[in-house]
């Protein structure tokens, strides 16, 4: 049966066991607890994933996952755009755990995930537009930083794009924290080959 572009966590569920499910949120709010199973490609990896991501969806329904919905859907979006058929979680992860259904966490992984990505953007440009126009009563003209943070994000929302996402998500609390190190190219073997789980590598 055909996947539809979007699943309810009680849709998703019972059809787990025939997903391929891939988790675009960063390496730190994956290993705070992610959909059994899932398969992290964060969502600035993807256009480098788009093959593997093709053979995956060959074998059968593909499930985009991130923490609300929002992220997944741009990237079901960007895979139709590469002929990719793939499915959204209505609703991200903090709907799968809020309806009850267990989360996968790596050994050693904080119990506490990183805020999601939408909320530390929100957060760092309220700072930066505040920050803006506090200066700019000491040193006028510092309002026009304020006016060009909303002029990107204003850019950010025409074009589906987010520089300020990719910038933090390179932050320290958004990389891996576990004793293993995040090998995105055994993830992407493990989507290409249909393993469920790429193998661990140790290291830092």
């Amino acid at each position: 049966m055909p996947t539809p572009t979007a699943l309810t966590p009680e849709q998703a569920h019972p059809r787990l066991s025939t997903l391929t499910v891939v988790d675009v949120r960063t390496h730190g709010e994956y290993a705070a607890g992610h959909v059994p199973g899932a398969l992290n490609v964060p969502l600035d990896q993807l256009g480098r994933a788009l093959p593997a991501l093709r053979e995956a969806a060959g074998r059968g329904g593909l499930l985009v996952v991130c923490a609300s919905g929002a992220r997944s859907g741009r990237a079901c979006t960007d895979l139709a755009a590469a002929g990719i058929p793939a499915a959204t979680l209505v609703g991200g992860t903090s709907a799968w755990a809020a309806a009850g259904h267990a989360v996968d966490r790596p050994e050693g992984a904080p119990a506490k995930a990183p805020w999601p990505m939408d909320r530390q953007i929100r957060f760092a440009a309220g700072v930066l537009v505040l920050a803006g126009l506090l200066v700019d009563l000491v040193l006028p003209g510092a309002r026009w930083f304020s006016a060009a943070v909303g002029a990107g994000l204003l850019f950010s929302a025409v074009t589906n794009t987010c520089a300020m996402g990719a910038m933090l998500s390179r932050l320290p609390h958004n990389r891996p924290r576990t004793g293993h190190r995040h090998d995105l190219a055994a993830t992407l073997n493990a989507l290409a080959t249909g393993r469920s789980e790429p193998a661990p590598h140790t290291g830092s």
